[in-house]
Order: structure tokens, then sequence, then C-alpha cells
């Protein structure tokens, strides 16, 4: 008795850890986040609607995730290609393409109902448009060339944006700058992963560091030259609203200490110095949006 209900347990969370992984939960947790800066940007803490926060966390978590595992649907034959991705559920055998399915279709229409009964019909617009783009655009694209960067750096902008919108349900400039911020932030972020990943990638056609040579000078170039940009764009949400000196100070510190990472990349080109600017990014955004909260 003992023995069957162990392996009923272990069942349990071997399918529970399946549907993580399907949904990239991880991924899921940082665009959540993201989403919550934006709207307490708009909101004071004291005012903010806790019913709101909690549609918001579950409607980005949801969305999310159904963008995630339409993603690993699509590229089910090329992930068994990768080394990165051959453990996936799907690739591995562990889930069939009809439950991968039910789970992305149930968490994207739920998700939207969400977003825009919950919240309102602007914030499930802005995440219905983020899940179409990024699965029927970006998704495809990636086998086509370094566009797919560009493509898919517009879903993955929208989280802040619809964060703030989910709170106003207007849309303006603010929300416009917050978007813009996380879009620049994008590029050397992904170009670092793909950098690191670039051989594995190659495996399955994936084209998306930024120069046709790879991993080579231009590509480092362009890295750097989008971890600089990023500076001046990130002190934008501060100039437009209320223009504090030292979170404008803070926050450019940060961006000197990311594209330090990227000149580094630049000068040695290597495996490492990609790996430590990718870790750089992942903690970066999250830094410099609670900075534009505190």
């Amino acid at each position: 008795m003992k023995a069957r209900s162990a392996t009923i347990k272990f069942s349990l969370l071997t399918k529970i850890s399946d549907y993580a992984q399907l949904t990239k939960l991880r991924l899921a947790s940082l665009v959540v986040f993201s989403a919550l800066t934006g709207y307490f940007f708009a909101v004071d803490v004291a005012n903010a609607n806790v019913l709101h926060i909690l549609w918001l966390i579950i409607g980005g978590f949801l969305v999310t995730g159904s963008s995630n595992a339409f993603n690993q649907i699509i590229e089910r034959d090329l992930d068994k290609l990768m080394n990165r991705t051959a453990d996936r559920p799907i690739p591995d055998g562990r889930m069939e393409i009809g439950e991968a399915m039910v789970v992305a279709i149930l968490t994207g229409i739920i998700g939207l109902f969400i977003l825009w009964f919950g919240l309102n019909p602007l914030s499930g617009i802005l995440g219905g448009l983020a899940l179409f783009s990024y699965v029927a655009i970006y998704t495809p694209l990636k086998r086509v060339g370094p566009i797919a960067v560009f493509v898919g750096a517009f879903p993955g902008a929208i989280p802040p944006m619809l964060g703030y919108v989910a709170a106003t349900g207007d849309f303006g400039l603010i929300p416009g700058v917050l978007f813009a911020t996380q879009f620049m932030w994008q590029f050397p972020h992904f170009w670092a992963i793909a950098w690191k990943a670039n051989d594995d990638y190659s495996k399955a056609g994936f084209k998306l560091l930024p120069s046709a040579q790879g991993k080579g000078q231009i590509s480092a170039m362009y890295i750097l030259l989008y971890s600089i940009f990023l500076i001046p764009i990130s002190l934008t949400p501060i100039i437009f609203t209320e223009m504090d000196f030292l979170r404008m100070v803070l926050v450019s510190i940060a961006g000197i200490v990311f594209a330090w990472y990227a000149l580094v990349l630049y000068r040695k080109r290597t495996d490492e110095a990609a790996l430590k600017l990718m870790f750089a990014s992942f903690v970066y955004l999250p830094v410099i949006q609670l900075l534009y909260l505190i």
C-alpha cells in the first residue's frame, strides 16, 4: 500500500514538473514580475487593488505558459536535435502532443479571459497580441534569421506595459517608455543566450546572432552597442515622471555595469564572457524595475 502511494505521489510530482517545464514556469515568473512593476508604477501600494493584482498574476502566468507550450509543440522535432531541449516533456516522449495542446489552449483561453474581464479589455488585447506574435510570428522566424530577435522583442516587452494598462485602463507615454526599456534590453539579453547556445541552435537551424559570421566581432559589436543604447532608454521612465536624480544615477550605474559585461564579451569573444553577460542581464532588469518603484 505504501509502495503504491509512493508511486502515485512520484507520478504526480513528475507530471507537475513536466507541466512546469512545458510552460517554462521560471521564465513566466520573470514575465509576471515585469508586469507587476508596470502595475505598481501606475498605482501606489496603498491604493492597489488586491483582486486586480491577483488577476494580473494568474492571467500573466497562464498566457505566458500558453505561449511557451505552443512554442514547444511547434518546435518539438527541432527540440530533439538540441542538448538543451531534448529532455523537454514532448521530445522526450513523456507527454503526448494532444495533452500538450489541451494545456496550451486552456491556459491561453483562461488567461486571456481573466485579463479581459478581470482587469480590462485593453489588457486582454495586449495579452492576445503577445500570445499571437510569439507563437505565430516569432517562433517560425527563428530559422529564418536574426529578424526573429527583433520580432520576438515585441511580445517580450509587453508585460510592463500590460501591468500599467491593467492598473489604469489607458495607454499613453509612460507605458510606452516602460515597453521601450524592456524592448531594448532583450537584444543583448537574448544575443548573449544565442552566443552561448549557438552550436546547439545550429543543430536545429536557428540563426539568431546578429551577424552571419556567428560568434565573431560583428555580433559582439552589436551586443555592445545595444547595451550602451539601453542606458539612456532605461532613464526615460524616470525622466518622464518625477525626475528623481538619485534614481537616475543608480539606474545609470546599473546600465554601465551591464554594458561593461558586453564590453568584456566584445574584447574576449568567449562563451564564458557571454554566459556572464547573460546572468548580468537576468539581474539587471529586475534591479532597474525595482529602482523605478522604490
